[in-house]
């Protein structure tokens, strides 16, 4: 078989398998979250959230509320380096990001079933 006859065989059935994929895939919430910093917030996202009233002070502080952190959760960044990922019952992780032109930098405490905002920090720019 010609090298173009085969390239015809494969294309037309590599397009009949993202068209179905997109058919099957298109109603479901479906995710991407394979690299190490996805996985870390979208887990945190998905438990029930708690805030100490210190972060909820400095919240109130710059004008506020937990929605920011909710979209923080969403596009912040994870900083491994001043995290710590060894504990075993509570790891505890440091995301920032920036949020109404603010820079906030929040530690939260990530338990089994319950992720803690331990604590809130608005950074100068």
């Amino acid at each position: 078989m010609k090298l173009a006859y085969r390239l015809a065989y494969f294309s037309s059935g590599f397009l009949i398998g993202i068209a179905l994929l997109f058919f099957i895939l298109s109603g479901k919430k479906t995710s991407c979250a394979y690299g190490p910093e996805s996985r870390t917030l979208k887990n945190i996202r998905l438990k029930e959230r708690a805030f100490s009233e210190s972060t909820l002070q400095i919240l109130r502080e710059n004008k506020m509320d937990t929605s920011a952190i909710s979209i923080l959760l969403d596009d912040g960044d994870v900083l491994f380096s001043e995290s710590n990922t060894e504990l075993d019952s509570c790891r505890i992780y440091v995301i920032e990001g920036e949020i109404s032109e603010k820079n906030l930098k929040i530690t939260v405490e990530n338990c089994e079933k319950l992720a803690t905002v331990v604590e809130a920090e608005v950074l100068e720019q």
